[in-house]
């Protein structure tokens, strides 16, 4: 570590040492992160890799933790985190969109309907990073990220540069094949469609309005925190095994939708997977169906 450190120190590349990650998740829970750095732009992002890699570091890489629990003890490594330096979000032409991996979802759709494109209304309102949002084939309301991602792009810990695009992209529910490589996602291309801005702007606000009305975004929590059992509702299983409103600590199912924990003040990474796993064992024993998290834990 104090050879990374002096390499950092050397070519001016900013850093953090013991940053709390409760800063860096959306649950804001999470211990200490031994090195924390936000690269600027992807010549400084090899540096950091390829530095890592020379002094035998493997690096957590994190987008806009909103779909992890870091554990309370924190993280013994270093922590890159994919933000600023990467949210550029560009026309390439026709209804083709590049935009980097560090934009939020947010930021991509308002640039979407700013040029009249649809396609990513169903992403509106996901809070989550375009990178995270491909690693996991973030969707909602009866879209997937799989449905407009064309290519791919990203760097190996190595710093090399590549690309994935088509079938090789691996989408399925929740997963891509980006969770079976060793890579940090740069950027995404998708290829979107020619709308009308009124009725996009209009299918954004619907849908944003029904998160509002269904889920508890009031408080910090990390989205839907179990992936879709085949032939069920996570969320209709939970509260029909009388777990609305559960708490653990300051961890607690959520009032307002079962398939939510969220945090009601002060509640630590053990307190959400403790409460998780009430919801996995009384689900199981009433219904017979595993609930298997969606959110990553590290």
């Amino acid at each position: 570590m104090n050879e990374i450190l002096s390499c950092l120190q050397q070519q001016k590349i900013p850093f953090l040492q013991h940053e709390p990650m409760s800063r860096h998740t959306t649950f804001k829970t999470g211990g200490e992160a031994r090195l924390f750095l936000e690269p600027a732009d992807e010549r400084m992002l090899c540096e950091v890799l390829r530095l890592c890699a020379a002094c035998g570091e493997d690096p957590f890489i994190l987008g806009n933790g909103s779909n992890l629990l870091v554990s309370d003890a924190g993280l013994d490594r270093v922590v890159v985190r994919i933000g600023e330096g990467f949210d550029d979000v560009r026309l390439l032409g026709g209804s083709t969109v590049e935009v980097g991996a560090g934009a939020t979802l947010a930021k991509l759709c308002k640039f979407a309907l700013d040029e009249g494109l649809s396609g990513l209304e169903f992403a509106y309102g996901i809070p989550g990073s375009v990178g995270g949002a491909v690693f996991m084939n973030a969707g909602a309301y009866g879209g997937e990220m799989k449905d407009v991602v064309e290519t791919v792009r990203y760097l190996g810990k190595d710093g090399r540069p590549g690309s994935l695009s088509g079938e090789a992209l691996g989408f399925r529910y929740r997963s891509s094949a980006f969770q079976q490589m060793d890579v940090v996602i740069t950027s995404v291309i998708l290829r979107l469609q020619p709308g009308d801005k009124t009725a996009i702007e209009a299918k954004m606000r619907e849908l944003l309005g029904r998160r509002k009305d269904k889920q508890p975004l009031e408080y910090p929590s990390a989205g839907s925190v179990f992936k879709r059992p085949e032939g069920y509702f996570a969320g209709a299983l939970i509260e029909q095994s009388g777990l609305k409103g559960r708490t653990v600590g300051g961890a607690q199912v959520s009032e307002k939708h079962a398939g939510f924990i969220v945090n009601i003040g002060g509640a630590t990474t053990k307190d959400v997977t403790d409460l998780i796993a009430v919801c996995q064992k009384e689900v199981y024993d009433r219904f017979g169906v595993r609930l298997e998290a969606e959110i990553k834990q590290v």
